[in-house]
């Protein structure tokens, strides 16, 4: 299988591909653009599909957050449902949703307050899913295609 960084050199040659792309077809605006990168590179660095292992690159690049991804691991098997082309990004955008309501609820609890409702357009939310997204399927590509050969 490929390497971590053999992953992280494969999304990054690729990124400006998408973003000029992205850039000649949908003519976003400059917000959209950053939002779309940011979301991108932070995949790329933080929310690779091998989270579900215990020791690789993306979980020391947590530092000493790392260890909130080890129920994760423990909950996905490597290569399982965590590496699914429709569902490996959501996943994990669904493990730390659920690990920031905890946090936000046990806040509450103890008197601290978390600012009220938060109105994001639908289009930014699909911009950033596109951004997480596609580091994470050029990922599973890559595996599959190296194992295709193998």
């Amino acid at each position: 299988m490929p390497s971590g960084k053999t992953h992280f050199a494969f999304e990054l040659v690729l990124w400006p591909l998408f973003l000029a792309g992205y850039d000649w077809f949908l003519q976003p605006t400059t917000t959209e653009l950053t939002l779309f990168t940011g979301a991108y590179i932070f995949s790329s660095l933080l929310l690779s599909p091998d989270l579900d292992l215990y020791r690789n690159r993306a979980r020391r690049r947590w530092g000493p957050l790392g260890f909130i991804w080890t129920p994760y691991a423990k909950l996905f098997k490597h290569r399982g449902l965590s590496h699914s082309l429709l569902f490996g990004t959501m996943t994990r955008l669904l493990y730390l949703t659920l690990l920031f309501s905890l946090v936000a609820v046990g806040l509450a609890y103890a008197g601290l307050a978390l600012p009220g409702k938060l109105q994001i357009e639908p289009r930014l939310l699909l911009i950033a899913y596109a951004g997480l997204a596609l580091p994470n399927l050029l990922h599973v590509l890559l595996d599959r295609l190296v194992s295709a050969f193998k």
